[in-house]
């Protein structure tokens, strides 16, 4: 169940408790790993393909749910997907290719392949690009993007234009800041150095010498076999997701691919079927920001880990090594919001034995069924309780249902958040209330009927509009809040506009309903900055179905 801020997001806080590192991996790694994807499938939060790899060889390899839901395709492992940005490491691999032919160095300037750049970028070389210290504006930064602008066909001149003449947000090479644009400028510059378009490129040099067979650059208007379908869940609901023009990803993330070409991917790569071994070390080498050329550069939990995801409309992806461990790990999820990052962590945790199931316990369904109804948690927030099979299922007021699985006779928790409902001894069958416990927030509700449920939440939620600021006064609110324990929330500038990012969760959009008070779109959640005049916000207060919970600034 979630509960305030955990409820921005699909449940993106690891339900697995950490075991000693070392610990070998577990017997039945298909079993388990069956039961960790299900968890996540089951409760609507995930569809997809995953795969798992020991040393090349797959050693979990499935779909969940539907590649086409108006037809009820189910996925495969040889199901399509859009890769987002898992593009820019096969677009890095491209230029450390041309760099090892001589046709371009690292060190040059980008004003040497790209003609119209500004007098303001002439420090800006391609190495800058590959690790995003260029300063350069990401045109997906630019406020209303993802609306209709979005939608319209680009050429990557076009694309480029759209931030280039904007001033650079930092000294070149003095910050690490995300960038779309670098990698659409890489993408240039291999069709203006090579002769080929970017797509022709990466097909005749990267993907075909890799064996990759089901790749490509995605184009909208052609027939591609076994191409999945792409959602967006909006509240409880799930829904096509929006229309996106893929020449505008461009090299920074129009690629589709599998699960299977994506470990063969992996395996020619470092095998040295795309590049050679100097090139695929720089690769793979941090550049001082926990980034190398298209790769994550991290360590988890005492594993050294190269990784990337990807998200684009109506898909999610990631594609991680662990080069210590010989694994690698794919989840590719055709639902924006799927959490394929948490469940390619978890697969990861589970082989080396550092995660396990919450255990569980049978329950017989007259007891469950003491506990189904309808109980009140907030002024506007109201929790279904329905039982389904052995489990109960948790739905609060606008959002999908979570299964939570008994662990004692009033006791359950969910598998995919870390969250635990207790329910009060029955009373004359029924549990007259219950408290819920996630990120550190505790909520009690008590049961309700129909009818009052009903009239909770007909209550008109507040009607927000969007409205201008001064945007000098976004800086006041960027820092980190702590809202509880367990839940810190980051608020962080991209351009004129404001983001929030809970713990453990993505980053989301907040538009202005007045100069210090904010809301997202996609939830009933408002959030309002409290300080002294002309100073920093020294707390947050984060309102959700009526209910609020505040925090202050911490360093």
């Amino acid at each position: 169940m979630r509960s305030l801020l955990l409820a921005l997001t699909i449940g993106l806080m690891t339900a697995f408790p950490a075991h000693a590192a070392g610990a070998k991996p577990p017997a039945a790694y298909g079993d388990k790993a069956q039961d960790l994807v299900e968890a996540y499938s089951d409760a609507g939060r995930f569809s997809g393909a995953v795969l798992v790899a020991k040393d090349g060889k797959p050693i979990f390899r499935k779909g969940f749910g539907l590649a086409n839901r108006e037809w009820g395709v189910a996925v495969t492992p040889e199901t399509v997907f859009r890769l987002g940005s898992v593009t820019k490491q096969f677009t890095a691999a491209a230029i450390l290719q041309l760099a090892e032919q001589g046709k371009l160095g690292l060190d040059d300037p980008i004003s040497k392949h790209y003609p119209s750049a500004p007098a303001a970028w002439a420090p800006i070389t391609l190495r800058h690009l590959l690790v995003h210290t260029s300063g350069i504006p990401s045109y997906t930064a630019i406020p209303g993007f993802f609306g209709n602008p979005s939608r319209n066909d680009r050429t990557p001149e076009e694309i480029i234009a759209l931030t280039r003449d904007k001033p650079l947000e930092f000294v070149p090479g003095s910050k690490f800041t995300y960038d779309n644009t670098g990698y659409v400028l890489l993408g240039y510059v291999i069709e203006k150095v090579s002769g080929q378009t970017y797509q022709a490129y990466l097909r005749d040099h990267i993907l075909g010498p890799a064996g990759l067979k089901a790749s490509g650059y995605d184009v909208s208007e052609e027939i591609l076999p076994r191409r999945a379908a792409g959602y967006a869940l909006s509240g409880a609901e799930v829904r096509n997701a929006a229309y996106l023009s893929m020449t505008l990803p461009h090299a920074a993330g129009s690629l589709y691919s599998t699960v299977d070409d994506l470990l063969a991917w992996d395996q020619a790569l470092h095998a040295g079927k795309v590049l050679k071994p100097a090139s695929v070390t720089a690769m793979f080498t941090a550049q001082g920001h926990q980034y190398g050329f298209g790769q994550f550069i991290g360590v988890e939990n005492g594993h050294r880990v190269w990784s990337h995801g990807g998200g684009i409309n109506g898909f999610s992806t990631v594609l991680a090594r662990y080069p210590d461990d010989g694994l690698t790990v794919v989840v590719l999820s055709n639902m924006t919001q799927g959490p394929s990052g948490k469940i390619a962590r978890e697969l990861a945790a589970l082989h080396f034995g550092e995660a396990k199931l919450t255990p569980t316990v049978k329950l017989k369904p007259a007891m469950l069924d003491q506990y189904v109804g309808l109980y009140q948690l907030g002024p506007r927030l109201v929790l279904r309780v329905r039982r389904d099979g052995d489990r109960l299922s948790l739905q609060p007021t606008g959002q999908p249902p979570t299964p939570f699985y008994p662990t004692s006779e009033r006791a359950f928790a969910a598998r995919i958040v870390e969250s635990v409902a207790t329910f009060d001894g029955p009373v004359e069958g029924r549990s007259p209330g219950m408290t819920t416990l996630q990120g550190g927030v505790e909520l009690k509700g008590k049961r309700i009927e129909a009818a009052e449920a009903d009239r909770i939440e007909s209550q008109p939620k507040p009607t927000l509009t969007e409205v201008a600021i001064d945007t000098s006064l976004l800086d006041r609110y960027v820092g980190s809040y702590r809202l509880t324990p367990a839940l810190t929330a980051v608020v962080s500038r991209e351009a004129d506009q404001l983001f929030l990012q809970a713990t453990g969760q993505p980053k989301v959009e907040l538009f202005a309903s007045a100069p210090n008070a904010f809301f997202i779109k996609v939830v009933d959640v408002q959030v309002t900055f409290n300080g002294p005049a002309g100073g920093k916000a020294v707390e947050m207060v984060v309102r959700q179905n009526g209910a609020d919970i505040a925090g202050p600034r911490i360093e």
